[in-house]
Parts: structure tokens; sequence; C-alpha cells
């Protein structure tokens, strides 16, 4: 299931490079690489799941609420991280002209439809 729905993603997403699911703790659940797959995603995801937990942290203790989502924008790719859970979230890494509107809708749709699976 997991698998198919981050193949949906990066079908629908213009520019996309691929899709997983991580845990909080920087493990990967699951990996689809789209265009690149040389891109050594779950090891950029997973460096960057500090700042995930960061902004987790600031967005509680400043009483601003729960993190939903994430956008890095880098030199090379853009990563976009939504928050499935508290300690999931799925990325997606896109080309810098991908579309970054589309990823979001997308991510957006697939938080909707894997609720359920991550529900604490």
């Amino acid at each position: 299931m997991f698998k198919e729905m981050l193949e949906t993603v990066i079908e629908h997403t213009e520019g996309s490079l691929g899709a997983l699911i991580m845990g909080i703790d920087g493990i990967a659940v699951e990996k689809v690489l789209g265009d690149a797959n040389d891109l050594n995603l779950d090891i950029a995801a997973a460096e960057f799941t500090s700042l995930v937990r960061s902004s987790q942290r600031a967005g509680s203790d400043t009483g601003l609420g729960g993190l939903r989502e994430l956008v890095i924008s880098l030199d090379s790719a853009i990563l976009i991280m939504r928050l499935l859970s508290r300690d999931y979230f799925v990325v997606l890494a896109m080309a810098p002209e991908g579309n970054l509107g589309r990823g979001r809708f997308e991510l957006r749709k697939a938080e909707l439809q894997l609720a359920k699976e991550f529900a604490v």
C-alpha cells in the first residue's frame, strides 16, 4: 500500500525525483525513486529529520501548534516533508524546476489516505 501511494505521488508530480515515508527516528519505512536513481534520498531525509523534530518543538513551545509541512529548497533539489503523525512523515524530492504546488497537493492527498495507517 505504501509503495503504491508513493508511486502515485511521483507519477502525478512533474519534476519529482523520489518519495519516501520516514520515521522521526530517521529510518525509512518505504522508498520509491523516480528519475534520479543515484539520489541517496533516504540519507538526505534522515539528515533533515532533526529539522523536523526541531520544528515540531518550536511550534509547540511557541504555542503556534503542530508542524504540518516543511519545505527545504536546495541548489539541486526541493524537499517537501508532510507529517503523517507525530512519529512519521512523507518526503517528496523534486528538481528545482518541478511543480511545487502539485507536489504539495499530492502529499496532502497521500496524508489523508494514509491517516488511518498512522493514527496513534
